[in-house]
């Protein structure tokens, strides 16, 4: 069985992290299970694990690494950064955390999209997508239900 590694890099302070940090680790669960689901009949295993950094480590907080490279080196993400409320918050001090600038959007926390797209590239496999609505599914693209 073939096995991709993730790992989940954010901010841990006494077990709280910040919202967007938080909501990164949302979206890991549950692609992660999704990715499992779909990969399990080509006998590929997904699995991630996190590494809690403290507040000197936050220019690396809500990271996300397949098999150790930056999704970032993966995907055509620009990182940058912006004042995070949450973070400022938790450790008492004005704080800018890591935002990703993905499809032409900013975003404070990693989209399910962006997951989902960088694994399957590392696995160097097409995502499978479900036929378009309509589709009557014999492939002819006719949408007529009694075509073939």
């Amino acid at each position: 069985m073939k096995t991709l590694k993730i790992e989940w890099r954010h901010l841990d302070v006494e077990g709280e992290t910040c919202n967007r940090c938080y909501d990164t680790g949302e979206n890991l669960n549950a692609e992660v299970r999704r990715l499992n689901r779909a990969l399990e009949p080509l006998d590929i295993q997904v699995e991630w694990f996190e590494t809690k950094l403290d507040d000197t480590q936050i220019p690396q907080s809500n990271t996300i690494l397949f098999n150790g490279v930056p999704i970032e080196d993966i995907l055509n993400i620009e990182v940058s950064e912006n004042y995070c409320d949450s973070c400022t918050a938790l450790l008492g001090n004005e704080t800018y955390c890591r935002t990703v600038i993905y499809e032409g959007f900013e975003y404070e926390d990693i989209p399910a999209k962006a997951i989902r797209e960088a694994a399957y590239r590392v696995l160097g496999i097409k995502e499978s997508k479900p036929a378009p609505a309509g589709n009557s599914g014999c492939g002819c693209g006719c949408n007529s239900s009694g075509c073939c």
